[in-house]
């Protein structure tokens, strides 16, 4: 039997070939490099290799005394359907000699000797017989992203609240002074909820009241006024030319600005009056609003993706997305993907990445597991997960197992944030400004992407509406002022150096990686992230216990790291700067949440002399 894997970027023509070689007990492998970014198809033909089969008979008979004259000559078809595949005029020869000895019944060990010389394997793999072949009705593909979209560090603000004045309304011009503070915290991305005007119509105010006072900037998420809709800029944000100079700056910083991407609108989008087919209408006449029952969204109207009109539909919705990557924006946070079509993103996904293969999808799908995953299936870079509700050992452990040693780790590239502005979770509300820290370096170091909604973040604002998950005062319907002597100078270079360590050591840039370790305590989650050939790893220590210090004896994957039960070893934290020496599998730790509720420690297996600098930097 032969087996190829065959494979091509999508749109090429023709297939390129590899042979596959068989393992064992039927399993077969073979592989190809990707060269860029895109999609690739690739597929699988096998066929019965009739020549190589009677070959390998005629071999094992031969070592007997048996006349096989007749099995020899039951090979000449097989020799004579070959002969046109091939090539070499000399091999042709040879091939047609062998035909004729056979057939003449010429000295059988001689024939055979001509046989091993003329069809060894390089000769039946080059030349198979494929009038039998038979291919996998799949074409499965392989999406080649970019190196973001597998690491990064997201931050996200609200451009209106980023004036250095109380009260007054921030724009693009502000939001240049955030940049080189954000950059130097070690984040890479930095992420804008929607920067479109905002409707007027039913606009909610503080706190997501019904009426809104004169002052009340509105919700972001309510799309579109008389001035414009998702392809302009809320006028006092500023213009497009101070939109470039963010994006520009932005680069040199290594920051990437990422985008909303919301499709829905206000009452008062203009896409209303223009396209009132793209919208469900109720019986009395009215435009059906947003609900969620018993939640209402009165500000807020849903695209009818059922609308006889969806072609239509669908190519503005793309419009959207080309006219904002033409302005520079490679990465896009989608709003409630999962309430749309399936078939639409799948679509769309496509065909934008078809002429900008560098653009990132972020899914914002906080939904059941399988629509999560259905949409990263369909084209989605990455997703929001459930790590902002999974809090104890148990629950990280299970989770982080679940996306990393299941299937899912082959399509689904998680996004952990540990709060969002529609989310603060009951655990940052109720356990102070450690909790804060330890959730910031469980999404730093168990997943390689991870963003937080930065400015309540830095400053451990846990103020929530009473018997919700959601902040009070939510920025989403005021503007706010964000002091900067309202974070602790500690907290930013806590940040900047746990994106350092992520930066500097390619363990943290990636997930799947990861693999959880024994220590008898459950308020100590221990962790190891190897590298790629898994004969090297940094060991992570989590304090989840944000009010009292808690310690434990934690075992060491000796033989992977190739150390020596009688070795000692240097166990350098980068976290906090301490070293320890460390012999045998169970060693001594103790993390006071109060102080530092981690070690990220790098493991360094030849203890050195104090003169030797370089090894203890």
């Amino acid at each position: 039997m032969q087996a190829y894997l065959l494979f091509r970027k999508q749109g090429e023509p023709e297939w390129q070939k590899m042979p596959m070689k068989l393992v064992v007990n039927d399993l077969w492998e073979s592989e190809f490099t990707v060269n860029e970014l895109g999609v690739y198809e690739y597929t699988i033909e096998a066929l019965v290799d009739h020549l190589s089969t009677w070959w390998q008979d005629i071999q094992k008979k031969a070592t007997g005394s048996d006349n096989l004259s007749v099995d020899l000559k039951s090979g000449i078809s097989l020799l004579a359907e070959v002969i046109p595949k091939v090539v070499e005029a000399d091999k042709k020869v040879a091939l047609q000699r062998l035909i004729v000895l056979i057939q003449k019944g010429e000295e059988q060990g001689e024939v055979i000797k001509l046989l091993e010389k003329e069809l060894d394997n390089e000769f039946r793999q080059k030349y198979p017989l494929t009038n039998h072949l038979t291919r996998y009705p799949k074409e499965l593909k392989v999406i080649v992203d970019r190196k973001r979209a597998g690491f990064s560090a997201w931050y996200e603000m609200f451009p209106r609240s980023t004036s250095s004045q109380p009260g007054k309304h921030g724009t693009f011009r502000d939001c240049l002074n955030w940049i080189p503070q954000i950059a130097q915290m070690g984040f890479n991305i930095l992420y804008f909820p929607p920067i479109h005007p905002i409707g007027i119509t039913n606009r909610k105010g503080k706190n997501n009241t019904i009426l809104a006072n004169a002052e009340d900037p509105g919700s972001p998420w309510a799309i579109g006024n008389e001035t414009g809709g998702h392809m302009a800029i809320h006028p006092q944000l500023g213009s497009f030319k101070d939109f470039q100079e963010v994006i520009e700056k932005s680069k040199e910083y290594g920051l990437e600005i990422a985008l909303d991407l919301a499709f829905q609108c206000s009452p008062d989008h203009p896409y209303i009056k223009e396209h009132p087919e793209w919208f469900r209408w109720r019986v009395d006449g009215t435009i059906q609003y947003a609900e969620n029952p018993p939640k209402k969204y009165e500000d807020i109207v849903p695209f009818n993706f059922e609308t006889e009109h969806w072609r239509e539909l669908w190519e503005e919705l793309k419009n959207i997305v080309l006219f904002w990557i033409k302005q520079g924006v490679k990465i896009f946070r989608v709003d409630n993907p999962h309430t749309k079509p399936f078939l639409f993103w799948e679509w769309l996904i496509c065909s934008v990445k078809k002429d900008f293969p560098e653009v990132i999808f972020l899914s914002e799908a906080f939904t059941r597991p399988k629509v999560m995953y259905r949409l990263a299936k369909l084209g989605f870079t990455q997703s929001y997960t459930y790590f902002t509700w999974r809090n104890s050992k148990q629950e990280l452990t299970e989770y982080l197992t679940e996306l990393t040693q299941s299937p899912v780790r082959e399509f689904f590239r998680p996004n952990f944030w540990p709060n969002t502005p529609d989310i603060l979770s009951e655990y940052l509300q109720a356990d102070g400004n450690p909790a804060f820290i330890i959730r910031f370096i469980l999404a730093a170091t168990l997943s390689s992407n991870y963003g937080i909604y930065g400015p309540p973040y830095e400053r451990f604002i846990n103020k929530a509406l009473p018997g919700k998950e959601e902040y009070y005062d939510s920025e989403k319907y005021e503007l706010k002022y964000w002091s900067p002597e309202e974070v602790k100078e500690s907290t930013r270079e806590l940040f900047a150096n746990i994106n350092r360590i992520r930066e500097e050591n390619p363990e943290f840039h990636q997930t799947n990686n990861i693999r959880f370790l024994p220590v008898e305590n459950n308020q100590l989650l221990y962790f190891a992230k190897f590298n790629e050939e898994g004969t090297d790893a940094f060991l992570v220590v989590v304090n989840l216990d944000p009010y009292y210090t808690q310690s434990g004896w934690v075992k060491v994957p000796l033989s992977e790291l190739s150390i020596s039960p009688d070795q000692p070893f240097l166990a350098h934290d980068l976290l906090g700067g301490g070293q320890y020496i460390w012999q045998g599998e169970y060693n001594y730790v103790e993390l006071n949440p109060h102080v530092l509720p981690a070690h990220i420690l790098k493991i360094k297996k030849q203890l050195k002399k104090e003169n030797q600098f370089d090894y203890f930097s």
